[in-house]
């Protein structure tokens, strides 16, 4: 399934309203969120039939619209039913599902206040996000290019398609020179995130992450957070200097289709996963797949 391109898989997707067959889920090309980046989108992550945190991201999906400037046709929990409806109709219990929402191509230009808002869903399996083989030992991150920019200058707490073109160009770059992923700055020259991932850092039995003020506070990050304070570990958040890196003994990342992902490698600084990191992803584990942890220990 992972080698069939996207357009050509079977099944079906949640569009406007209805399921129409996967292979009829099309936009023309004048669209005005292909042209103007006017699309925003969640990735969740399906665990024995249930959508993980569901709820926190229609939310999210529709605040992300708002921010943006236009409205989504549809409640949250419309939205909640129409990613549930997604998934059932694929089969899956466990898969990766996909909101999505974009202004239409009823009008071509910058404005697009009569455009209409188009909505859909789509959810297909996705195992893991890195090499299963490079996750056992920690991922290599590169050094991006890019740098997340000033909430002045981009909307940077919604999740917005426009966004990710310093993330796709930064990852490309990174996997030319043989690493799986890349971290990124922000505008101020402070260590930001992973392409498409939330990072942390540990040191002396600390965890510390930085302050998402210009880049997305993600769910996964959140339920992380959380998970380490119920443990009793310390999380600081705060601005993190680059030049800081030599002095963390561990390193991971998060996000919903990261999961919980150990990191070996940052440009030349090394870590070695340790307790924190696997003791955070065998409780996040436990925590999207409750009927999982439940069989295993009875």
């Amino acid at each position: 399934m992972a080698d069939i391109p996207f357009d050509k898989r079977d099944g079906f997707i949640w569009f406007n309203g209805e399921l129409v067959p996967w292979a009829d889920a099309k936009i023309h090309v004048l669209t005005h969120g292909l042209h103007y980046a006017s699309s925003v989108f969640e990735g969740c992550r399906a665990y024995g039939g249930e959508i993980f945190k569901l709820r926190e991201h229609s939310e999210r999906l529709i605040n992300s619209a708002r921010i943006l400037g236009f409205k989504i046709p549809y409640s949250v929990e419309e939205i909640d039913a129409a990613c549930r409806t997604a998934l059932a109709a694929q089969k899956l219990t466990d898969g990766y599902v996909r909101p999505v929402a974009w202004r239409g191509s009823e009008a071509m230009g910058v404005s697009a206040q009569k455009n209409k808002i188009n909505f859909a869903v789509a959810a297909w399996e996705w195992p893991s996000y890195f090499d299963p083989e490079q996750r056992k030992k920690g991922i290599r991150l590169d050094l991006a290019q890019y740098k997340r920019p000033s909430p002045e200058t981009a909307p940077s707490h919604a999740k917005a398609a426009g966004l990710y073109m310093i993330c796709t160009i930064s990852k490309h770059a990174a996997e030319a020179r043989g690493y799986a992923d890349a971290m990124m700055l922000d505008y101020r020259g402070y260590v930001a995130e992973a392409t498409g991932a939330n990072i942390f850092f540990i040191k002396d039995g600390v965890i510390h992450t930085p302050t998402p003020d210009c880049f997305l506070n993600g769910i996964t990050r959140q339920t992380v957070i959380g998970l380490a304070k119920k443990r009793g570990i310390e999380v600081v958040e705060r601005h993190i200097k680059p030049e800081e890196l030599s002095t963390f003994s561990e390193c991971f990342i998060t996000g919903s289709a990261a999961e919980v992902t150990p990191v070996g490698e940052i440009g030349e600084h090394r870590f070695t996963p340790g307790k924190i990191t696997s003791t955070l992803f065998e409780d996040y584990t436990a925590e999207v797949q409750p009927k999982v942890a439940k069989r295993a220990t009875a």
